[in-house]
């Protein structure tokens, strides 16, 4: 017996898992395929009839009316990303792949949720550029900013300062408390470096027990002074019961200024570090 291909089609495009819409030249949802609910929590019988532009993401409505545009021209678009907002009020990353069709007078459009990649090309531009275990800036991010910092410095003769910060006898609670503990204490300086700082400040674990601290547009050398003294005092504050007994390790912060410690950003930290140890130095030769 020979297989009606015809009455076929419709039952295989209803077991798709990407969802079809079938959208008029006025963006209103003529055919949707069953798949749309787990897509957008709509069935296909309340989407029919309504506009496809009610369920976008409005931030991402201008660059989907450019697409349809283009689509509605003449032209496939294929690899179009944007958001839309599920019944539930969740959002939805979707991939598209359109077709506008002049004799039939509709717009096909061929979606993918693509939400969870999403997630994971966002998670994996994060940790390309801050610390895995702080969620700090690293060191790469940081020596951009520094870059852009310092040329912004140069342009409007304004000044940058860098704080090359790093946690003393450290190694003495990795040994005793063991690493897991140490890890905590380092998000915990790290938060209380965070909160002293302005949101145009950036804050950087360089790796091991050192972090640095990059501070634009500071006014005059008191307002320095003042943002070390605020640091130094923050990070001297006991730390919570929550750490069983551990003593809050005290911190050797060395300072370098642009451009009266140097005009470039090897220079810059180069002196930061050199104080920073100096510091260190003096420290154990009083204990």
């Amino acid at each position: 017996m020979p297989i009606d291909l015809q009455k076929l089609y419709p039952k295989l495009i209803h077991l798709m898992l990407d969802t079809i819409f079938v959208v008029d030249s006025d963006n209103q949802i003529v055919f949707a395929s069953h798949a749309c609910e787990n897509l957008l929590g709509y069935t296909a019988e309340e989407l029919i009839g309504t506009h496809i532009t009610n369920y976008m993401h409005p931030e991402d409505l201008p660059a989907t009316h450019d697409s349809i545009r283009r689509v509605m021209s003449g032209q496939s678009h294929v690899n179009f990303r944007n958001r839309y907002i599920r019944k539930d009020g969740g959002v939805v990353y979707i991939l598209w792949s359109a077709r506008w069709y002049e004799e039939e007078g509709v717009r096909i459009g061929v979606a993918r949720d693509v939400t969870a990649l999403q997630q994971a090309e966002a998670e994996l531009r994060f940790l390309a550029h801050h610390d895995p275990l702080t969620g700090l800036t690293n060191r790469s991010l940081f020596n951009d900013r520094l870059d852009i910092a310092l040329s912004a410095a140069r342009r409007h003769k304004s000044s940058v300062a860098l704080l090359f910060i790093d946690v003393n006898d450290f190694k003495m609670i990795n040994d005793k408390y063991g690493h897991a503990s140490g890890d905590r204490v380092l998000c915990a300086i790290a938060r209380r470096l965070e909160s002293c700082l302005r949101k145009t400040d950036t804050v950087a674990r360089m790796g091991g027990d050192e972090f640095t601290v990059l501070l634009t547009d500071i006014p005059s050398d008191e307002a320095l002074r003042h943002v070390v003294a605020q640091l130094s005092e923050s990070l001297a504050e006991p730390l919570t019961h929550e750490f069983d007994g551990i003593a809050m390790p005290s911190c050797s912060i060395g300072v370098a200024r642009y451009p009266q410690d140097g005009e470039d950003a090897d220079t810059l930290l180069s002196h930061a570090d050199t104080q920073m140890y100096e510091i260190k130095r003096r420290r154990s030769a009083t204990r």
